[in-house]
């Protein structure tokens, strides 16, 4: 008798879930495989490089659509309790108060330079951060010594730590109108992420490179110039580009503009009296160099037939020189 065969057993997939620790920013992934019962919308309590936290489940994530980190996946230390929601409440009251101490003692060590935007207690009240920003100079030094020794005085039953944050981290914690008048800011809103900006999206999507009209309370490029960017690429791909003579229902023209989300551009007429702007779709242009290329391939000789089996109507125009 053979050997039966014998089927390896099954690995069961790891349960991972999307966690998040502030209503709108990144989410990060845990496994939570000894905890199956956990949903999106329960708190969870997770060890991080900056100790214990506590997290929203926003989702569960099918182990095949994302690559473990080196090392694996972090396991979650288990739902949160009562006790550890309770604590969480707890010393989230009292951050306004710390930030306040830390902003006066900074104000007395003279450090006008930076900005303390937030303070922040893990749930537990065993860590406080402080988060800060520095001044516009960038090449500007700041020593937080003294203020850190000052705070972790007062403060001796935490470990007290300093973070530096950019400006549009700032602008996304104060919150407040945006540059366009939108009664909350994108970045506090739904920006998870930020992603890079830069004046090429603004001059693709043709719009005024006017610093007030670009730049966000932050200070920086607006957020929203990266909304609509790879649309305007697409689009643009599709028409003629600036100077490009093009053979239009009037006659040859130049290109002058684009309006790339109505798929037309703005042409003059070229040896023509007529100075006013057209506006074509790009299904009612020819660029002129393609036309007259097609034109000069149709007026050569049939070179696809040889020895007179030519029945294309072409075998006897002379070469063109």
């Amino acid at each position: 008798m053979t050997d039966a065969v014998q089927t390896p057993p099954s690995v069961a997939l790891p349960y991972i879930i999307g966690v998040r620790f502030m209503r709108v920013s990144k989410m990060y992934h845990f496994d939570a495989s000894d905890f199956v019962e956990v949903r999106p919308g329960d708190k969870v309590v997770v060890e991080t490089t900056r100790g214990r936290q506590l997290g929203e489940v926003v989702q569960r994530i099918p182990p095949e659509k994302v690559a473990p980190p080196p090392g694996g996946y972090k396991r979650i230390l288990g739902p949160a309790t009562a006790r550890d929601l309770a604590m969480e409440s707890h010393w989230k009251a009292k951050e306004t108060a710390a930030m306040i101490d830390c902003r006066a003692r900074s104000f007395a060590l003279e450090l006008d330079g930076i900005k303390i935007v937030k303070a922040e207690f893990s749930y537990d009240g065993s860590r406080l951060t402080f988060l800060w920003a520095g001044p516009d100079d960038e090449n500007a030094r700041v020593d937080l010594k003294s203020l850190r020794e000052d705070m972790q005085a007062a403060f001796a039953q935490q470990l007290v730590t300093f973070r530096q944050i950019g400006p549009r981290d700032v602008a996304k914690i104060v919150g407040g109108l945006g540059a366009c008048g939108l009664e909350n800011r994108c970045c506090s809103m739904f920006l998870t992420e930020f992603s890079p900006v830069s004046i090429k999206m603004a001059k693709e999507q043709g719009i005024s490179l006017n610093p007030e009209e670009i730049t966000g309370i932050c200070g920086r490029l607006r957020c929203c110039l990266v909304y609509e960017y790879e649309q305007y690429v697409e689009a643009r791909k599709q028409l003629p580009k600036r100077n490009k003579i093009v053979i239009t229902p009037k006659g040859v023209a130049k290109v002058l503009d684009a309006n790339p989300l109505k798929a037309t551009v703005y042409v003059r007429l070229q040896d023509s009296d007529d100075d006013r702007m057209y506006e074509f779709h790009k299904d009612e242009l020819q660029p002129r160099d393609e036309l007259e290329a097609l034109q000069n391939k149709a007026a050569d000789p049939c070179d696809r037939h040889e020895n007179g089996g030519c029945d294309c109507g072409k075998a006897d125009r002379p070469r063109r020189k």
